[in-house]
C-alpha cells in the first residue's frame, strides 16, 4: 500500500473513530463514514469489507490512542503502587476528563452498545479490560515481591476492582460532564491503595 493508500486509510479510521463514539456503531451508516471521508463506495471497501472490519481497525486506534495517554511516563516509575496511581491519574484526568473522543469514552459507549448485539465485538473489548486488569496485578504482585504490600492481599480482586471502579466513572462523567467525577474516583482509589500498603 503506496503512501497516499495509508493516508486515506488512516482518515477512514479517525473519521469513523468519532463517528462510532458520537453516534454509535448502529446508527452511524456507511454513508455517514462516505460523508466524513469524502470516499466513493469504492473507495472505502477498497480499504476494508465490512463496517464491522472498520470497527475492528478503530478499535486498534482506540486503544492506540488510549494506551499513549494512560501508561506516559508510568514506566519509569519504579514503585508499583505509585505506578498505579499515576496510571489511574492519566486515565481519569488526561483520558476520561481531557474527553479524548468527542462522545465520551470509546471502550465503555461501544461495550454498553453492542452487548446482547455483537458477541464477538464485545469479547473483544472485554478482551482488553482483561489485559488491563492482569497488568494491574503483575504491579501488585510486583509490589507485594519488594516487601511494600500487607499480607492476604487478593491480587485479583484488587485488579478488579480499580478497572470497575475506573469504569464506573465513565458514564457518570459522560452525562453530567462534572469533573469532581473523576477527581473522586482518583483520590478514593489514591486512598485505597494506600490502605493496601504496609506501615
Amino acid at each position: 500500500m503506496g503512501t497516499k493508500g495509508i493516508q486515506t486509510r488512516h482518515n477512514i479510521v479517525k473519521q469513523s473513530l468519532q463517528l462510532f463514539t458520537l453516534k454509535g456503531y448502529f446508527n452511524t451508516s456507511i454513508s455517514d463514514i462516505l460523508g466524513a471521508t469524502g470516499l466513493t463506495k469504492g473507495g472505502l471497501y477498497g480499504h476494508f469489507s465490512s463496517k464491522e472490519d472498520i470497527w475492528y481497525a478503530v478499535y486498534d486506534e482506540a486503544v492506540s490512542i488510549w494506551r499513549g495517554i494512560v501508561f506516559k511516563n508510568v514506566s519509569e516509575i519504579a514503585d508499583p503502587v505509585r505506578r498505579i496511581e499515576q496510571t489511574i491519574e492519566n486515565n481519569m484526568k488526561n483520558y476520561l476528563g481531557a474527553e479524548v473522543f468527542g462522545g465520551g469514552c470509546f471502550f465503555f459507549n461501544m461495550l454498553a452498545e453492542l452487548s446482547g448485539q455483537s458477541s464477538s465485538m464485545s469479547r473483544h473489548i472485554l478482551k482488553g479490560f482483561v489485559r488491563f486488569s492482569r497488568l494491574l496485578r503483575l504491579w501488585l504482585e510486583e509490589a507485594a515481591e519488594k516487601g511494600m504490600l500487607k499480607a492476604g492481599i487478593d491480587f485479583r480482586e484488587v485488579a478488579s476492582f480499580i478497572i470497575i471502579s475506573v469504569n464506573g466513572a465513565a458514564p457518570l462523567y459522560a452525562a453530567s460532564r462534572d469533573p469532581m467525577i473523576w477527581k473522586q474516583t482518583i483520590s478514593q482509589l489514591r486512598c485505597y491503595l494506600t490502605q493496601l500498603r504496609k506501615t
